[in-house]
């Protein structure tokens, strides 16, 4: 596979990996800061179940290190200003890879969960050259002006796929034989062609699902179901504050979710709920489907395909809903999507009124959320995985 062997990306190493895995009351400070924000050494200590001397030896050694740095004093009304500890953006970066179905997104991202720099690229059929090609050349790119300290601070590569990515039913001819080169990739020896950093890969909707969990609306939920909805839907679930990814990481496949077609046919939620029908309802009438994914103001004009598209997507969200909440009681349903703000929000209404309209015996009815992070969920999911496998606690004990 002819891919690019620069120096740059080569010199990436496994920087902050190389310490070794953190300590568990090392990753127990840190998850907590990250999931309630700056907070001082009492009130860490109060939460972690940890002895204020413990936690201050601990919070020296992160500061020293670089992965936490301290915040504005905050004065109470007596004795000394406490000092909140922070995570430090710049302490771990970590690179996240969404391939997509139509496009693949590349982006750099801090500690704090902001991205510093995303590149993208868009196709007919992700092909393997092409997008590890491009992951080779977005490194090199995304790197080119950062330090050399700041470089040994990449902690890994994540990326992000759906699952039995080679399994695309409706391609046919050579464009099939070249798709199905995919069952035979390894991530990791491909990626090792031009880069020493660790890499983790994962089911991209369980990856959306991480992203919103780590960075999102997640923060307010103990236990629950997400859909996201790309060129194909797919979810994932959380119990007990954590992602669960299942035997083998593939645990939330909502997509598979039974639905039933028009004629009575035995179907599947990815069948019914998925961005590619609007796009084959737009080609139907020599309309660029393309536009959906390259400009965001589309779906707005184009509300006379999209009401419909939402109408029956709503429909199918709420039967999975209640299908989902029929085996676990979850509090909330969480639904978030490759598409603008304002379609997510109309979506959301309408499942929420399709859902009360539902039969729901036996069943606890969860609350219908929106997610918040749209469609860079699953790149950002890709990035917190070797963050999380290194510096962060999967459940955060203490933490609920």
């Amino acid at each position: 596979m002819p891919l690019m062997d620069d120096g740059l990306v080569r010199s990436i190493s496994v920087g902050l990996s190389q310490r070794g895995v953190r300590d568990h009351n090392e990753r127990l400070l840190l998850s907590l800061i990250q999931r309630h924000g700056a907070l001082p050494g009492s009130d860490l200590s109060r939460l972690a179940g940890l002895s204020p001397p413990t936690v201050s030896s601990i919070l020296r050694r992160l500061e020293e290190e670089g992965l936490l740095e301290r915040g504005d004093p905050v004065r109470g009304k007596v004795g000394k200003p406490s000092i909140p500890m922070r995570l430090a953006a710049s302490g771990v970066y970590s690179f996240g890879l969404k391939i997509g179905r139509r496009s693949a997104d590349l982006l750099l991202m801090d500690f704090c969960g902001d991205v510093r720099e995303q590149k993208k690229i868009t196709y007919d059929y992700p092909q393997p050259d092409a997008v590890f090609a491009f992951l080779s050349d977005g490194m090199a790119t995304l790197t080119a002006d950062m330090t050399p300290g700041e470089v040994a601070r990449i902690c890994g590569i994540g990326v992000a796929a759906p699952f039995e990515l080679w399994n695309w039913h409706d391609l046919d001819g050579e464009h099939a034989k070249t798709f199905q080169s995919w069952q035979d990739i390894d991530f990791s020896i491909e990626i090792a062609r031009f880069s020493n950093l660790p890499v983790m890969v994962m089911n991209d909707a369980t990856g959306a699902c991480q992203a919103e969990h780590t960075y999102g609306r997640g923060k307010e939920f103990r236990d629950y179901a997400y859909f996201f909805i790309g060129a194909f839907v797919g979810g994932g679930i959380v119990l007990n504050n954590s992602v669960f990814g299942g035997r083998q990481g593939n645990a939330g496949a909502l997509g598979s979710l039974r639905s039933i077609g028009p004629n009575g046919e035995s179907m599947q939620l990815i069948d019914m709920a998925s961005i590619h029908l609007l796009e084959e309802r737009l080609r139907e009438v020599d309309l660029d489907a393309s536009q959906l994914w390259e400009d965001p103001d589309s779906w707005l004009r184009l509300s006379r395909y999209i009401d419909p598209w939402l109408g029956q997507t709503a429909q199918e969200l709420a039967k999975a809903a209640l299908s989902t909440c029929a085996v676990i009681d979850f509090e909330a349903i969480l639904i978030d999507g490759s598409f603008p703000a304002q379609i997510r929000e109309e979506l959301v209404s309408r499942v929420r009124r399709y859902v009360a309209t539902q039969d729901s015996r036996g069943l606890l009815l969860p609350r219908i959320e929106a997610g918040s992070i749209g469609g860079n969920a699953r790149a950002l999911g890709a990035a917190c995985g070797p963050i999380r496998a290194q510096f962060l606690l999967n459940a955060h004990s203490g933490a609920h």
